[in-house]
């Protein structure tokens, strides 16, 4: 069993810079526009020859109210009827890359995201279900990894029966804070009775896993009301947690401009709340995974960091990194071999792509050896706290220290740190290192340096 994270204020306030989560390795970033359908379409091929098994995420886009914290690509509206067009290019977008796809290749993982998934009718649902299942090899035994994102304003008894017939078996319900004033002020009035009626639904119709998401540093907050929440959310149970922290970047997400910065919590009392919650998930008996996200020590995830079989991509951590992951809908990121590619972020233009019958690949990036060795690198340490040098140097043909020479004044410097211990065979991040484990990753970064660091959240 890992050992627990150690907080370390001097160590937080030192390393605590702005850098990527890593979801890939290069970053989304390092998109560029020379990456187009050709690619995708070789890609594909290399999939089918292969027989890999796919990892589906689909995205929808809609809200019917805004989040004034929020970052996703999303369209605020009313109006029930703009998905029906919507839906109509997805599923041809369904269609187009479905066909250069071997039916044997089974999708081990579905996901559902947005916006707000549950934006879309029950009759839209089956239609959409219907056709992936009709063009792709989805499973039927219920042993896949099929989940949905749940905004509990959204849904009743009946969507959650309706998700379960389906075919989905985990849920991720946004949640975010249980504070009145807080809800007010980032204008998402949930209550507590409305997200537990989703929670009991999910567990009498026995879907498998049950995610809360939870952010930290919102207006209003203070230490002790996020700790209450934190408390009323531990109450819930739910398999997996993720605690996210504000970032506030008014400037590139406009809805951000709502909220009144002047409410926003200092610094100082963002790290009182991630330390409170810690030491709340923790005497729950929650495991810190990395990055934000705790699980009970039973949960796929927590089992599979003991194990050192954990990986991570565009869906966060997952069990299924050895997975194609293919991106369908507005602005879906795609992950397939030593290809990046996403769609287009503007709903209009990816609408009028496809009904020129023609793919939505707006840009993305071919992995070199350097990227593909770096992403090894950045892989094992931010999901196993630790890399053995022998395991890379026979998967890329290389001498690591001499690979990596020029690193090794920064890698000593957070060792004589206590971040990690490094030794001649290995790297292992210490408790106190945990917590900043992106940090660590960074100095593997090759782009980061070319990079505007405003672009990217603060490791705490």
């Amino acid at each position: 069993m890992l050992d627990a994270i150690r907080w370390d204020t001097d160590l937080i306030r030192r390393y605590d810079l702005a850098g990527p989560r890593y979801t890939s390795y290069p970053t989304a970033v390092q998109f560029n526009s020379q990456v187009g359908t050709f690619d995708l379409f070789h890609a594909l091929r290399d999939s089918r020859k292969a027989l890999r098994p796919l990892s589906l995420y689909v995205h929808v886009p809609f809200c019917a109210n805004i989040c004034y914290y929020c970052a996703c690509n999303k369209v605020i509206t009313k109006d029930r009827g703009r998905a029906q067009p919507y839906l109509q290019r997805l599923e041809q977008e369904i269609q187009l890359i479905a066909c250069h796809l071997e039916p044997a290749q089974k999708v081990e993982q579905l996901h559902f995201g947005g916006g707000t998934p549950t934006f879309l009718s029950h009759d839209e649902l089956r239609q959409l279900m219907a056709h992936l299942r009709k063009h792709f090899n989805l499973l039927d035994d219920d042993s896949g990894d099929y989940g949905i994102e749940i905004d509990p304003r959204e849904a009743d008894w009946s969507t959650m029966g309706l998700l379960r017939e389906l075919g989905f078996n985990r849920v991720s319900i946004g949640l975010q804070d249980l504070d009145p004033a807080v809800q007010r002020a980032v204008n998402r009035l949930q209550s507590l009775e409305e997200t537990r009626a989703v929670i009991d639904a999910a567990r009498t119709l026995q879907f498998r896993s049950i995610n809360i998401d939870l952010i930290y540093g919102l207006p209003k907050q203070t230490p002790e009301n996020f700790a209450r929440t934190v408390e009323e959310v531990i109450s819930l149970q739910p398999d997996r947690l993720s605690v996210f922290n504000y970032a506030h970047l008014p400037e590139r997400f406009m809805p951000q401009r709502r909220i009144n910065s002047h409410e926003l919590p200092s610094p100082a009392q963002k790290l009182d709340m991630l330390q409170r919650t810690i030491e709340q998930l923790t005497a729950a008996g929650y495991r810190y995974i990395g990055m934000d996200h705790f699980a009970l020590p039973d949960d796929e995830l927590a089992i599979a960091q003991e194990e050192q079989t954990l990986q991570r991509n565009f869906q966060g951590y997952t069990t299924h990194g050895h997975c194609d992951l293919i991106g369908l809908g507005v602005s879906a990121i795609s992950q397939i071999g030593d290809l990046y590619c996403q769609n287009n972020s503007d709903l209009n233009q990816y609408q009028n792509t496809l009904a020129a019958a023609q793919l939505a690949t707006s840009r993305g990036l071919v992995c070199n050896a350097d990227d593909r060795l770096r992403r090894a690198v950045i892989q094992q340490l931010i999901c196993n706290f630790s890399l053995e040098f022998a395991e890379i140097e026979q998967a890329f043909n290389i001498d690591f220290q001499g690979y990596f020479g020029a690193l090794w004044p920064q890698l000593q410097g957070m060792a004589n740190d206590g971040l990690i211990n490094l030794e001649r065979e290995r790297i292992e991040v210490l408790p106190a290192g945990r917590l900043l484990v992106r940090s660590v990753c960074m100095v593997f970064d090759a782009y980061l340096e070319q990079q505007n660091r405003q672009r990217f959240s603060r490791v705490i």
